[in-house]
């Protein structure tokens, strides 16, 4: 798009002074009940041979010469630019020229087209005609919604310091300002944001809705927030949108019309599709009620659910569809593009890392070596650019021992710039299918890299690597996330984050949002005699302490803890390898009869999982052993998972979750420290304890659970961590494997 404006304003340069660039036009059209607006900006306007031509600027990056004509969703456009121009000058005559320019060679290719006044009246008479049955609708639907947001009261008895959060929600949209909400479990933080937020639109603060999320189940808490609503009498649509793979009708996701019957005619049926779902199908629109309208129209269940979007009051998605420069709706997020948009983005301490990730990209050199060699002889001039690379990175592998900062990398980008221009003239050729689809996506890893890389400010890190299994990469690593975020954001009008564990809210803030944002830090509406928070002084996950004996004491606190109450615990481990070693002793020890194992395995599927989690909701005759689930901190089990009641009385936290020492972490702790802060926890320690607060948040999600927290290592009376503990860890006790069992005796007995 940058590259796309930039040509714009030198192609309108070269065009003299009777080319008016970027003429703004609007015009008002008479419909039944209301009148709709249509305005837009002329890329140029100009007189030839006394005939007015609209023009029309398209940056490509494909050779022009090989366009036979012009795209008719650009030439439309510039015919409704003709047909306002030519009734507000009262022009009988007026020409349409598409000017294609390719972005790299700035060749130029021209479509002209004169066209009747009278011919563009009716043919624009005709598209708005097509058009008022979807403003009618939206304007229908916008009274229907706001009329029942009037009378819409908050779902449920207000527990405590729940109606505060929520006058601070609907405060911060107001003001169109952001709010970071420390809201631990038990308080309601899903309803308390989006009952307000919902509030908000009924008095014109905001049109829609963008609830975003890191995982598929905080999706679900969020549509289940929304039926709650409506029960009680809201109209609200919604959308909840699913990845590709996911609503794909093929067992290959391959949109060609050869190969999906859904994509052959997919844009003749799709606007009926949705027109017919939206007055016709529920306000709920899931993944189900999607593939069922996809499949009973015969258009893409995914194509359809983004056109969808467009016309929703609600759009319930991960947090790449409007962050990730690759992937967020343009509809909705393109440049100059901006809407009364409200973001709700629950989980949020999930956006560190998944913000860093998308605003990041990498190439490794073994990808121009291998597209090389099932090129080579075949496709010169890509054969060359591929090479030029791969010399490029060989030279920064020569001077890599384990990885390496670098200053400038202008050249490397100008080569990949190169490559790109002539993969794109061997893929407009066609090539046979398998290579077809590696050389295009080898193409999209090229162009991911350059996006990121005119992104390039003080919030990167350019560095190269060499990794364990042997290939060099280099990385564009966005190390602050906060500027690329507020981009987004800023396309709306409030946004407001939330989490159980937003601690420290200062290093959120930091990377997130902005110092002036707004922050709450929500008290736990649980009894603090519900929990007994545990802490082993006598044990600890340190390498250097690593042991037989060490792992025989943390084994020896897991049996305390299945013993003193037959129950169902969930056990975090810092590794699998840990995990396994702990287990193994665990069984040589007290052996099987001690308690039902159940083990986390490396890359479970949703199956599994579920499986998994299924046996800790299965009641068991009374007596029966302990169930000890173990699992990997950070992984599946330690967020998101509901275990309400016996389902779970208890976890064990081994260890504080220091990410593993590698490269990118070391890059982090150095780049902070440049500017004066806490490399060590902005790199390791608070990310670890953000994973230890998720894990030990499994236990106590109902005012009538109760539960014990062990903390199993000596740092967690280190001073540093016990600042990072929340309030309601507050009475917190210490223990050894000696005298742990009679302490948790004694909170089971009502005693603590």
């Amino acid at each position: 798009m940058q590259a796309g404006s930039r040509l714009h304003r030198k192609l309108q340069r070269r065009m003299g002074a009777g080319y008016q660039a970027e003429v703004p036009l609007k015009y008002r059209v008479r419909m039944e009940d209301f009148d709709c607006i249509v305005e837009g900006r002329a890329d140029g306007i100009f007189t030839e041979d006394d005939l007015v031509t609209i023009d029309e600027i398209k940056g490509v990056y494909r050779d022009v010469s090989l366009l036979e004509e012009p795209m008719e969703v650009h030439k439309a456009q510039a015919m409704c630019y003709a047909y306002i121009y030519g009734v507000q000058q009262e022009l009988t005559r007026i020409q349409v020229r598409m000017t294609y320019c390719n972005l790299e060679t700035e060749e130029l290719r021209y479509f002209s087209c004169p066209y009747e006044l009278q011919e563009l009246e009716k043919w624009f008479g005709q598209l708005m005609r097509e058009y008022e049955k979807w403003a009618s609708f939206q304007a229908g639907w916008r009274d229907t919604l706001r009329t029942s947001i009037r009378s819409l009261e908050f779902p449920f008895p207000y527990r405590e310091g729940q109606r505060e959060l929520a006058y601070g929600v609907y405060r911060t949209i107001a003001r169109k300002k952001r709010l970071f909400i420390q809201a631990p479990t038990g308080v309601g933080k899903t309803m308390s944001a989006v009952f307000p937020a919902v509030k908000a639109m009924g008095e014109g603060l905001g049109d829609k809705l963008f609830y975003l999320t890191a995982k598929t189940i905080t999706r679900t808490v969020a549509e289940d927030a929304f039926t709650i609503l409506r029960r009680k009498g809201l109209r609200l649509k919604s959308v909840t949108l699913t990845a590709k793979e996911k609503l794909c009708i093929c067992q290959e996701t391959d949109c060609n019309p050869d190969h999906c019957p859904y994509a052959k005619g997919h844009y003749d049926r799709v606007n009926e599709a949705v027109y017919q779902l939206l007055t016709q199908g529920p306000d709920d629109l899931n993944r189900e009620t999607l593939l069922s309208w996809a499949h009973q129209y015969q258009v893409c269940p995914f194509e359809m659910s983004l056109d969808v979007s467009t016309w929703t009051d609600g759009v319930i998605c991960d947090y790449n569809y409007v962050f990730d420069p690759n992937v967020r709706l343009k509809r909705f997020f393109s440049e100059g593009v901006k809407g009364e948009y409200l973001f709700l983005i629950d989980e949020a301490h999930n956006l560190v890392e998944r913000g860093r990730e998308m605003f990041s990209a990498a190439l490794c050199k073994e990808d121009f070596l291998e597209l090389k060699r099932k090129v080579k002889g075949r496709y010169r001039k890509v054969e060359r650019g591929l090479e030029r690379c791969n010399r490029y990175l060989l030279e920064l592998k020569r001077e890599c021992v384990t990885y390496q900062l670098h200053e400038d990398i202008g050249a490397f980008s100008l080569m990949v710039m190169s490559l790109m221009g002539e993969l794109e003239a061997i893929l407009e050729e066609g090539l046979e299918p398998e290579l077809q689809k590696e050389v295009q996506e080898f193409w999209f890893g090229l162009r991911d890299f350059l996006n990121i890389y005119d992104r390039l400010d003080e919030n990167y890190v350019v560095y190269s690597e060499l990794s364990g299994d042997g290939r060099f990469r280099l990385k564009l690593f966005c190390v602050e996330t906060a500027k690329n975020l507020r981009e987004c954001l800023d396309k709306g009008n409030s946004g407001i984050f939330f989490s159980a564990t937003l601690l420290p809210m200062p290093y959120y803030k930091h990377l997130l949002g902005e110092e002036e944002d707004y922050a709450v830090y929500a008290r736990s509406t649980f009894s603090r005699k519900q929990r007994l928070i545990l802490i082993g002084r006598d044990v600890s996950s340190r390498y250097t302490r690593r042991s037989r004996s060490e792992y025989e004491r943390i084994a020896g606190y897991l049996r305390a803890l299945a013993e003193e109450r037959r129950g169902n615990y969930l056990l975090f481990f810092p590794s699998y390898k840990m995990l396994l070693e702990v287990y193994e002793i665990f069984i040589e020890l007290y052996g099987e009869e001690a308690a039902e194992c159940l083990l986390q395995s490396p890359g479970m599927n949703e199956e599994k999982r579920e499986e998994f989690l299924k046996e800790f909701r299965r009641e068991d005759e009374e007596g029966k052993k302990s169930r000890l689930g173990f699992c990997v901190m950070g992984g599946i089990f330690s967020e998101g998972i509901d275990l309400k009641g016996d389902a779970l009385i208890g976890a064990a936290v081994i260890g504080t979750g220091l990410p593993l020492v590698c490269n990118e972490r070391e890059i982090l702790k150095t780049f902070y420290e440049k500017r004066g802060m806490d490399g060590f926890a902005y790199a390791y320690r608070y990310p670890g304890m953000n994973k230890v607060l998720q894990a030990a948040g499994r236990v106590i999600r109902t005012p009538e659970d109760r539960g014990i927290v062990l903390l199993l290592d000596d740092r967690f009376l280190n001073s540093e961590y016990k600042r990072l503990f929340p309030l309601e860890w507050e009475g917190s006790q210490v223990c050894t494997l000696t005298d742990a069992g009679k302490t948790m005796e004694r909170f089971w007995q009502g005693e603590d």
